[in-house]
C-alpha cells in the first residue's frame, strides 16, 4: 500500500477482533514512529506500548472508562520528553504517532488517537515519572467491521495559494 492510500484507508476503529499484533508488526509500526522528523532532531519521545490484557484494561478505565480500548491487541501510548524538548516534545510525539498510525493502517490494523484520558493514571499504568507527558495513545489492532471513509472538505476551502482566499486547485 503506497503513502497515499494509507492515508486514506486510515479510520478510527472502536471496535476489535481478539488478536494479538505480532511482534513484528509492533516493531515495524515503532520504527515508523523512530523515523519521524523532530525540531533539531531532538526525538524527545518514548512509546509504551501495552500488549497484556491488565494494562489494557486499566489503560481503558484511565482514558475515561472507553472501555473498546482495550479490545485491540496493544495500546501505544505517546510520552513527550520535556527536559529534552520543552517547546516542541507535543509536536514532536504527534507527528512520530501520526507516522505510527498510518504504518499500522498499512500493515491492515485500525487505530484512534485518543487524546481524552486521565494524566496521572495513564502514568501510574505504565510506571512512568512525573517528568514525562502522556500527549495521546492509540490501540492497534484487527478492525472487527470495515468503516466507510468519513466526508472531508474540498481542497479549495482549506487551503490557499500565495494568499488567504485564493484557493489551491483553482
Amino acid at each position: 500500500m503506497d503513502v497515499l492510500e494509507a492515508i486514506r484507508q486510515r479510520r478510527s476503529c472502536r471496535s476489535y477482533q481478539d488478536q494479538p499484533v505480532p511482534e513484528e508488526h509492533l516493531l515495524a509500526i515503532l520504527e515508523a514512529g523512530r523515523l519521524a522528523p523532530s525540531a533539531g532532531n531532538r526525538q524527545p519521545w518514548h512509546f509504551v506500548v501495552a500488549r497484556d490484557p491488565a494494562p489494557r484494561q486499566a489503560l481503558a478505565q484511565a482514558c475515561n472508562g472507553q472501555t473498546w480500548l482495550a479490545s485491540a491487541g496493544a495500546i501505544i501510548a505517546g510520552v513527550g520528553k520535556p527536559a529534552v524538548s520543552d517547546k516542541w516534545h507535543r509536536v514532536d510525539v504527534a507527528i512520530a504517532l501520526e507516522n505510527m498510525v498510518l504504518a499500522a493502517t498499512a500493515l491492515g490494523y485500525g487505530t484512534c488517537w485518543i487524546g481524552a484520558f486521565d494524566q496521572e493514571q495513564v502514568r501510574a499504568v505504565l510506571g512512568l515519572p512525573a517528568e514525562l507527558e502522556v500527549l495521546a495513545l492509540t490501540p492497534v489492532g484487527v478492525p472487527a467491521e470495515p468503516s466507510e471513509p468519513r466526508p472531508r472538505m474540498p481542497l479549495g476551502e482549506f487551503a490557499s495559494y500565495e494568499r488567504y482566499g485564493r484557493p489551491a486547485g483553482s
